[in-house]
């Protein structure tokens, strides 16, 4: 409200969205002209799914307001696009590659824009759309109030707000440790081969009515939403190669329930909102610990109760503990009935036990290596000492 440059994080599901959203329509409604209308606030999103949810959060909490919205995205008619910009629109929801199409071919004018928003940022630096952020921040004008939020600060987002935001406020609810405390997590260690057979059997055992399953390739979704089809399992699913028709309508099945599963990648699913969601299944865990984070934050959003199922094959014990690591958290790993594991396991270290002192902190570790060293050094010089003396004797 004071018109600072922000970089805001917060768990994903803690409602974001309408934190900028309400000051924005605040802020417009004391400017906008009903016979004259410029674009004065531009939101960018990196998904269409995304686009899709903060329009209709716009819509919803200034729908008694003279505030028009539009989107600006793939997956829709360019044309349709710039007829309803030419009617007049007081805020621009819009994905970074569609924007910058009719930024080069000067179909929209961002002069008049001093208020923008970028929704779940590090995903689209991620994504490597900081070329296309560039040109647009360029376009609009200045001086300008910038905000970028997201679940997590990364490092990119630090060089994109040293380049272009003032000062910023950083304002930090919540880092990615502070898991949502509703959500249970569980972890089951499985065979490879057997992946989307125990996926099957733990819809069937739990009565999954809701569910999303993320993997972490276009290949890998295909593969395990063909398996599930063939277990007459209700399945659907969403990645890059899917038409926005075909995604949205995906969604929507899920959210009426009339699907069961969810097959999605990173990208296709990022900004899903589905209320109440009770289960997510990371049937490929993530390279990275933020990843993981905005996967648990489908589920248990507003308080709502949820669980976080992780497969894990001998190929993902390393890196799921990096991901526990990071987040502090330390999640059972068990075998579940009827699966037991046949892929031979790596060799794990054994745990020397410590001794009573040791425990209360009596003996410093440091200088505990030091002296069994320094021991087992005079051991060896002793040794050969009485080795060589030894021979001399036998010589004489």
């Amino acid at each position: 409200m004071k018109g600072l440059d922000i970089i805001g994080a917060s768990k994903s599901g803690t409602g974001k969205t309408v934190a900028y959203t309400l000051p924005v329509l605040n802020k417009i409604q004391k400017v906008i002209k009903s016979e004259n209308k410029v674009i004065r606030a531009l939101v960018i999103v990196p998904t269409i799914e995304l686009c899709d949810q903060v329009t209709k959060t716009f819509m919803e909490c200034g729908k008694h307001l003279d505030i028009r919205v539009a989107k600006v995205q793939g997956g829709t008619p360019k044309s349709i696009q710039l007829e309803r910009l030419k009617k007049g629109t007081d805020i621009i929801v819009a994905t970074p590659g569609r924007l910058q199409d009719f930024i080069n071919d000067k179909k929209v004018n961002l002069e008049n824009i001093n208020t923008i928003i970028l929704d779940e940022a590090d995903t689209m630096l991620e994504l490597g759309f900081v070329n296309e952020i560039k040109v647009i921040l360029n376009a609009c004008a200045k001086p300008r109030q910038i905000m970028m939020f997201s679940a997590t600060i990364s490092q990119n987002i630090k060089r994109l707000a040293k380049e272009f935001l003032r000062e910023p406020a950083i304002v930090e609810v919540s880092n990615r440790r502070d898991l949502v405390n509703a959500i249970t997590h569980k972890a089951y260690k499985v065979d490879k081969k057997r992946k989307a057979e125990i996926v099957a059997k733990l819809v069937t055992d739990l009565g999954i009515k809701q569910l999303i399953l993320f993997t972490n390739t276009k290949e890998s979704a295909n593969k395990v939403y063909e398996y599930l089809r063939s277990e007459k399992i209700r399945v659907a699913i969403i990645h890059g190669d899917k038409t926005r028709t075909e995604r949205a309508k995906a969604l929507s099945l899920l959210k009426a329930e009339k699907t069961q599963v969810l097959v999605a990648t990173d990208i296709a699913a990022r900004g899903v909102d589905i209320q109440e969601l009770p289960y997510v299944l990371n049937f490929d865990i993530p390279e990275k610990t933020d990843a993981y984070t905005h996967r648990v934050g489908r589920t248990g959003r507003a308080n709502h109760k949820g669980m976080v199922i992780s497969l894990l094959t001998i190929n993902d014990y390393n890196r799921f503990s990096e991901i526990e690591k990071d987040l502090r958290i330390n999640i059972k790993r068990d075998v579940y009935e009827g699966f037991e594991l046949t892929d031979k396991q790596p060799r794990q270290k054994r745990p020397v036990k410590k001794t009573l002192r040791e425990k209360k902190g009596y003996i410093d570790y440091d200088k505990k290596r030091k002296y069994t060293y320094a021991a087992q050094k005079k051991k060896r010089d002793e040794k050969k000492k009485d080795s060589d003396r030894r021979k001399g004797e036998k010589k004489k």
